[in-house]
């Protein structure tokens, strides 16, 4: 019986299942805001606060014990020196959770999951280059503009186009040079 056993599997061996939750505490660290499954999400909550938790404190212990969690020492300095100073107040409910809709190959139902005191700003857009001034000097480029706006030669009766294909008109060649219908006996 399975009784009191509140651990979410998510299909993982226990393993797998503590290094992809370590995985996606350090990408929010880093990140401050990750989107994944509503599951991974509320299993990574738990995980995310255990480790605000730790780096509120700041010893040289609760540090060591937050590397061994994680497995990056990067995310860890990041959070004993950003994050958790900034929850030095707050006793638990870091991290919050928002529901998006589901995903179209498996219908997931996706979530956000971020820290309750980031603000979401939308990256700037990168501004458009504006297209360089021609040199008076660039004869190519003025003979590629001439070439494009050129009206196609006229074709004779004799070229194969797209409404008569190779197979539908057979080009053959009769002694003087002109070209027949291979329908025709030469």
């Amino acid at each position: 019986m399975r009784h009191r056993k509140r651990t979410a599997k998510l299909g993982r061996q226990f393993e797998h299942r503590n290094a992809m939750l370590a995985n996606l505490v350090c990408s929010l660290i880093k990140h401050r805001r990750i989107t994944t499954t509503l599951a991974k999400a509320k299993a990574a909550r738990s995980v995310a606060e255990k480790m605000v938790t730790l780096g509120k404190s700041g010893t040289i212990h609760h540090r060591r014990l937050a590397v061994a969690r994680l497995h990056q020492e990067d995310a860890a300095k990041i959070l004993f020196k950003d994050i958790a100073p900034g929850f030095k107040d707050r006793n638990g409910g870091y991290t919050r959770i928002i529901r998006l809709n589901q995903r179209q190959g498996d219908s997931a139902q996706r979530a956000i999951i971020e820290w309750v005191d980031f603000e979401f700003q939308p990256e700037p857009e990168p501004k458009k280059e504006e297209p360089k001034a021609k040199k008076e000097g660039d004869k190519k480029a003025d003979k590629r503009a001439r070439r494009r706006l050129r009206k196609p030669k006229p074709r004779l009766p004799n070229q194969l186009t797209p409404d008569r294909s190779y197979n539908s008109f057979r080009k053959a060649r009769s002694p003087n040079g002109l070209f027949v219908c291979s329908s025709h006996k030469l």
